[in-house]
């Protein structure tokens, strides 16, 4: 395949995607409807011009046969007048016109024949026409119907692909709301441990072990006193019970 043959392919085969992509076939069914009623009005218009055609006829052959039996009748009282030439003259143009009379007649059944086909044709085309009419609306219906069904379905698919990408965005974040969750409960059990340094309440290290140490001694301070407390409790009481035994 030469080169230009390929280019010349590839150009229509471009072109042809074009207009397939360009053609909407609502409008190109009008525009084959709109030819098809011009055909019909032109058809009947030319049904129009033959029976038209045909009734001049019809009135020319009434004139002439009017014309003849007017000359036959001056033929008659051109021979009571004894004016024979009269006659002749009258009766050569009656035969004139009647030759002019076959001649329209011969016309006048061709303009009938012609007419009766144009007609016929009419009716058919117009039938054709009504009956198109119909396929076109009840197609165009139809490809009104599915063009909105796919609008409807295009706009489904990309709310869906718009809601997974929603559904990913929440999952990152309940993913970074749990990691955060985990990090800050690390650190809590960290610091309760004094693995890392609590800055918030101040002081450092070894003041937290001086103040755990004074809380330990004012410990022992307690404990001494509830010693103390139960030692001189116990005394009233023995010095009760040697009272009581010398009594004795």
């Amino acid at each position: 395949m030469s080169l230009m043959r390929r280019l010349s392919m590839i150009f229509k085969s471009k072109a042809s995607r074009a207009l397939d992509a360009a053609e909407d076939p609502r409008e190109t069914l009008d525009y084959s409807y709109e030819r098809t009623v011009q055909m019909l009005q032109k058809m009947r218009r030319a049904v129009t011009d033959v029976a038209t055609s045909r009734k001049r006829l019809e009135i020319q052959g009434q004139q002439l046969e009017a014309t003849a039996t007017k000359l036959e009748d001056q033929a008659r009282r051109a021979l009571d007048q004894d004016r024979e030439d009269l006659a002749r003259e009258a009766l050569s143009r009656r035969e004139a016109i009647a030759t002019q009379l076959e001649d329209i007649h011969r016309q006048h059944q061709s303009l009938q024949s012609q007419e009766d086909k144009l007609v016929a044709s009419a009716q058919r085309l117009e039938s054709k026409v009504a009956a198109f009419r119909t396929r076109k609306e009840t197609i165009k219906a139809t490809y009104s119907a599915a063009e909105a069904e796919t609008k409807v379905n295009e706009a489904v698919s990309g709310m869906s692909e718009e809601m997974g990408d929603v559904g990913l965005a929440m999952q990152r974040a309940e993913d970074k709301v749990t990691q955060m969750q985990a990090r800050s409960q690390a650190l809590d059990e960290l610091m309760a441990s004094g693995a890392i340094e609590d800055v918030t309440h101040g002081g450092d290290d070894i003041e937290r072990q001086l103040g755990g140490a004074s809380n330990n001694t004012q410990v022992e301070l307690e404990l001494a006193r509830l010693r103390n407390e139960l030692v001189a409790g116990e005394e009233p009481s023995k010095l009760e019970s040697s009272k009581e035994g010398e009594g004795r």
